[in-house]
């Protein structure tokens, strides 16, 4: 049965001699260099569409330096057998390689994917934690999304399903700026907008925001770097509104990008305390990583 390949670093297809991402489906544009020496391989990963001849020339130049390997050593070991008849050696069986996908890389995270307690976001090497009342999301079709509260709701504005509160995880590409501030500060109103403005389709859900106000802002530690955070409370056209927050931080580890965090919460009954925003935070880990944990800094303002 073929199974598809874990979202991993792995030889790049189109330049052997660095590492990319693969996010389980296909490759990414995040290139990264090799962190230890790899194992040749044979077979080339899926290529991303280019066909690169320069790939399977490297393929090939690979495969024959084993072959000449393999014959060199074969020959150093008959020659020991026949000195001391008292050794054996057990040849290894290689296993069936895949040609629909990337042998894993060394420096692969190998997080525990089946802990309930965490949802792992492999391609920025972090972890959320799943506090009582939120999940992580079920066929959603926002694919940045990693937390949700499970339940939803009829939207008070235009026709559609609504939930209560809800995590998305963003890496910084369309951008140069390296300040967690400056991309706090910069994503803030689309945050804002993409929860209580427009949807996916480009409905109203709540109506749109008719009002904002910032009630915290500040320098928060997370997952062990240093970061920046601006939250909002909105009000909406229809419904109560909510908080908004954009959090911005460099990943320690997967991409190593600079990451963009949006949290959102409902204002009206059945949402979760807003202290839960705090709580996602402080517990966002590395992946790998238990002792790395974050909270808020002494410049962040008081909460609602």
């Amino acid at each position: 049965m073929s199974m598809t390949p874990p979202p991993g670093w792995y030889r790049d297809p189109s330049y052997p001699l660095v590492e990319r991402w693969w996010d389980g489906t296909a490759w990414t544009d995040h290139r990264r260099q090799p962190e230890v020496p790899q194992q040749p391989l044979i077979q080339t990963p899926p290529a991303d569409g280019s066909g690169s001849g320069r790939a399977k020339a490297v393929a090939l130049v690979t495969a024959a330096v084993v072959l000449v390997a393999a014959i060199v050593t074969g020959a150093v070991l008959l020659r020991q057998d026949d000195d001391e008849t008292a050794a054996r050696t057990t040849p290894a069986t290689a296993s069936p390689g895949r040609t629909d996908g990337p042998s894993p890389s060394p420096s692969a995270p190998s997080p525990s994917a089946g802990d309930p307690s965490v949802v792992v976001d492999e391609l920025n090497g972090i972890t959320f934690p799943v506090l009582d009342g939120w999940a992580k999301p079920q066929y959603a079709a926002d694919h940045d999304m990693v937390l949700s509260t499970p339940r939803t709701y009829d939207c008070p504005g235009d026709p559609g399903l609504c939930r209560h509160g809800r995590v998305d995880s963003l890496t910084v590409t369309a951008t140069d700026e390296t300040s967690p501030k400056a991309l706090a500060e910069g994503d803030i109103e689309d945050a804002a907008d993409s929860v209580y403005g427009h949807d996916l389709v480009g409905s109203r859900p709540f109506h749109g925001i008719t009002s904002h106000r910032v009630v915290k802002s500040g320098s928060v530690a997370v997952a062990g770097r240093a970061g920046y955070l601006v939250r909002w409370k909105v009000r909406t056209g229809a419904g109560p509104g909510g908080w908004v927050e954009s959090l911005a931080f460099q990943s320690s580890t997967g991409s190593q990008s600079l990451v963009i965090v949006r949290l959102a919460v409902d204002a009206g009954a059945g949402a979760p305390p807003l202290s839960d925003m705090d709580k996602i935070t402080a517990g966002i880990r590395p992946v790998g990583g238990k002792g790395a944990g974050g909270g808020v800094g002494s410049s962040i303002g008081p909460s609602e």
